[in-house]
């Protein structure tokens, strides 16, 4: 799918548009993608211009809500089939996204892009074939390219979520000139998908599942057992678990992901918000 370059209201912006245009200002200067460039825009007594377009001045607007011009209207990015999927904004300009209101990357301290960044260190992904296993938004894969890797490979299972992507300015596109070719992005489910790849075709691993109560299966034995089969002796596998039910149930799901990676044949050990492992 093509990616969105309308622009991108949130109620602050818009609150702004229409603060600045009740000053008397003829011009606006700022960011309509979630702060990825700055532009102008002319603003006029009923409605504001951007590269030629008018857009009306939106109504009513919620809150911790992103709009996208569709055509006729601004609707939020959003879509329910089965789950309400929605892009949020944060204070960093990279947005997060919620499943039923669950929040799907970590915002409170830094901009889950820079979250991403740190992560992907790990594995060192310059000139490497990575397996981005569940691709999200694609911030692993945009850092990964930003860090020089040779190609990576990523899935993603949810078909609403991929359509976000396509709205989000901080998300990859595989077709852009600057992914060069070395982003593949496949709708699939890597659980499945997993076991169409070569005995160690992978360098390095990235690997970020929901949370273990939506996607058990990416937490079994047999899952990690194949990713010790695809990834090369020496490679690395950055593991994101966060510490779901640690206050309530006193479970620790890092040191459970480790010593089944182990049983795999990783050497692992917690690091940042996960576990960081190299197949033996």
């Amino acid at each position: 799918m093509s990616h969105y370059a309308g622009p991108l209201l949130t109620l602050p912006l818009a609150r702004t548009l229409l603060v600045a245009r009740d000053a008397g200002a003829s011009v606006w200067a700022g960011s309509m993608d979630l702060g990825r460039s700055d532009e102008s825009v002319v603003l006029l007594p009923d409605a504001w211009q951007r590269s030629g377009q008018i857009f009306p001045y939106p109504g009513k607007l919620k809150d911790r809500t992103i709009y996208f011009w569709d055509g006729d209207d601004f609707s939020p990015v959003s879509r329910f089939s089965g789950s309400l999927i929605k892009l949020v904004p944060t204070d960093w300009g990279a947005p997060t996204f919620e499943i039923d209101g669950i929040k799907m990357l970590p915002t409170s301290k830094e901009s889950p892009f820079e979250d991403a960044r740190r992560k992907i260190a790990l594995v060192e992904p310059r000139g490497k074939v990575v397996l981005d296993t569940c691709g999200g938004l694609g911030y692993f894969a945009a850092c990964c390219l930003e860090a020089g890797v040779g190609r990576i490979i990523s899935f993603e299972k949810n078909e609403d979520v991929l359509w976000l992507r396509t709205l989000n300015p901080w998300s990859p596109d595989p077709d852009a000139s600057s992914s060069a070719g070395r982003l593949q992005l496949t709708h699939g489910d890597v659980s499945l998908a997993i076991g169409q790849l070569a005995d160690a075709s992978i360098d390095a691993l990235l690997h970020d599942p929901p949370r273990f109560g939506i996607a058990g299966e990416l937490y079994s034995q047999v899952f990690y057992n194949e990713l010790a089969r695809v990834l090369r002796r020496g490679g690395r596998l950055f593991h994101y678990t966060g510490s779901p039910n640690k206050l309530t149930s006193g479970r620790d799901v890092p040191r459970e992901v480790a010593k089944r990676l182990e049983k795999a044949g990783f050497k692992a050990d917690l690091a940042l918000d996960g576990v960081l492992a190299i197949r033996r």
